[in-house]
This record gives structure tokens, C-alpha cells and sequence, in this order.
């Protein structure tokens, strides 16, 4: 992050365009909260929006599976694309139980996230990566900043979740987001690690409390090449490259929410 405001994720919220951006996610928010079905059936969108975000989160990490097949399966060990759909249905089911400790010690979300990403632990697993380890995470190719880099970085994340502030959640959110995605903390799995934490930002903020807007959907949805080329813009640093990022994962939120909304017509129909 290149402000040095007091609160830069408040002073990253009045970059141009980002209000807009802040302003669009709310309105499409509500409106989906505001659907009849809402009112009686918002455990089946949740546990809908759940297995459609997992879904959404491993297409990007390389195991592009279609609704029905993830819906299908329940073995999610065969092989790689099976343990990275695995591991992304792990997370989701996680997010919810961290909620509370975020606020305190997101550090150790981070932690558990990446523990409960591999499955099975290993020295290197729920800890930053040290001096020597190697990274596997084929999406993002940018340079990899240095463990103590990482950890600096890390802390200081932590550090401004913790005060809190006036930031809108869709910027808090994607800027943790696009740190975890730059700093790559863990030797595997950031990617997945990094979604997971927008979700729990999401939902804790109170923007959606529910779980119902799953912005890995609309990731996904917008493509891969979209997201690295909206992801340089975050590593940028720039105020037109910061604003883009947000945009980006503005956008991916209300593509959720439509999701979300069809989830819900379809139920009103009794089609689903």
C-alpha cells in the first residue's frame, strides 16, 4: 500500500471512482437482502452462495469444475485440481467460524486459513514462509517479496484491521485481499488464503452478514486475465491502479449478487 494517510484505508476510499464503486456494491447488496426469499429460505442462499464461492475461488487457482460435478463429488483427494476444490470448500466452511477472532488477531486467521487450505500439515504449513522456501502459486507472478518483507507487511495489515477505521468493508476487503496476493505469506495455497480473507471481511463488516454475495463468483466470472491484469494494478501503488483493484472486486461482488438473485428466482419459482 503506498498511502502514508493515517487511516489509508479510509484515505484509499476517496480515490476516483471508488465511492462509486463503494456505492454500487451497497445498493446491490440490498437489494438482494430485500428479496422475499430472503425472508424465509436465507440458509439454503447461503449454503448455495458457500458451494458456488468455492467453486468460483478454485476455478482461479486452476480447478475450473463445473457446478454439478462439485455439487456431485465427495472424494477431494484424487488429484491436484480435486484437493484444490477440497481445499477451497474448506475454507468457506471455515470463514464463519473466524469471524470473531479476526478483528483481534488476524495473524492467526491467516494462520488457521492456510492450515485448514493443505488439509494435511506439514513444517511449513500456518506459518509465513521462511528464507529458502519456494512458492507455488501459478496465477501471480510478480516478484516475491522477502520473508521479513512479508512479515513487516503482515503486521502492519494486522495493525490496521485491528483499529479499524471508517473505511468502506468492499475497500478494507480488497486491499487485504490484494496484500495477501502480493506478500504470498504461505509456500501454497495464497491465492485460495487470500479470497477466503475477503469473504471474512465481507461478512464481518457487516455488509454481508449472510454470506450470501460471494465475490469468488464473480472473480472468477470476470476471468483470470482480468483479475492478474487488475491485481498489477493493486502492485502499482498508484492511485489509478489502486482504484482499479477496487473497482475490480467491486464488480466481482455484485456478480455474486446476481448469482445470489438468480438463486433466489429460482427458489420463488420452486425451480431449485
Amino acid at each position: 500500500m503506498s498511502t502514508h494517510a493515517s487511516d489509508p484505508l479510509a484515505a484509499l476510499g476517496s480515490l476516483p471512482g471508488v465511492a462509486d464503486s463503494v456505492d454500487s456494491v451497497r445498493k446491490a447488496v440490498d437489494r438482494v437482502y430485500g428479496h422475499r426469499v430472503m425472508r424465509r429460505r436465507s440458509n439454503e442462499i447461503t449454503a448455495e452462495a458457500a458451494l458456488r464461492g468455492s467453486r468460483g475461488s478454485a476455478a482461479l487457482s486452476g480447478a475450473d469444475w463445473a457446478l454439478e460435478e462439485v455439487r456431485r463429488r465427495t472424494d477431494f483427494s484424487a488429484d491436484a485440481e480435486a484437493r484444490t476444490l477440497g481445499a477451497a470448500l474448506r475454507l468457506t466452511a471455515e470463514c464463519g467460524q473466524l469471524l470473531s477472532i479476526w478483528r483481534q488477531s488476524p495473524v492467526r486467521v491467516l494462520a488457521r486459513l492456510h492450515l485448514v487450505a493443505e488439509g494435511q500439515p506439514v513444517d511449513s504449513t500456518g506459518r509465513p514462509r521462511q528464507a529458502g522456501e519456494t512458492v507455488d502459486e501459478p496465477l501471480i507472478e510478480a516478484p516475491l517479496p522477502a520473508p521479513a518483507e512479508v512479515s513487516a507487511r503482515l503486521d502492519g495489515l494486522a495493525e490496521l484491521i485491528i483499529a479499524g477505521g471508517d473505511a468502506p468493508a468492499l475497500v478494507t476487503a480488497a486491499v487485504v485481499h490484494g496484500e495477501l496476493l502480493a506478500l504470498r505469506p504461505f509456500t501454497s495455497r495464497n491465492g485460495l488464503v487470500a479470497r477466503a480473507a475477503e469473504r471474512i471481511v465481507l461478512i464481518g463488516s457487516g455488509l454481508d452478514p449472510k454470506a450470501i454475495c460471494p465475490a469468488e463468483v464473480g472473480h472468477a466470472e470476470l476471468g483470470r486475465a482480468a483479475y492478474v491484469a487488475a491485481f498489477e494494478g493493486y502492485l502499482s501503488g498508484t492511485p489509478e491502479g489502486m482504484a482499479a483493484w477496487i473497482a475490480h472486486c467491486g464488480r466481482a461482488v455484485e456478480l455474486g449478487v446476481r448469482e445470489s438473485t438468480a438463486v433466489c428466482e429460482a427458489l420463488q419459482r420452486g425451480a431449485a
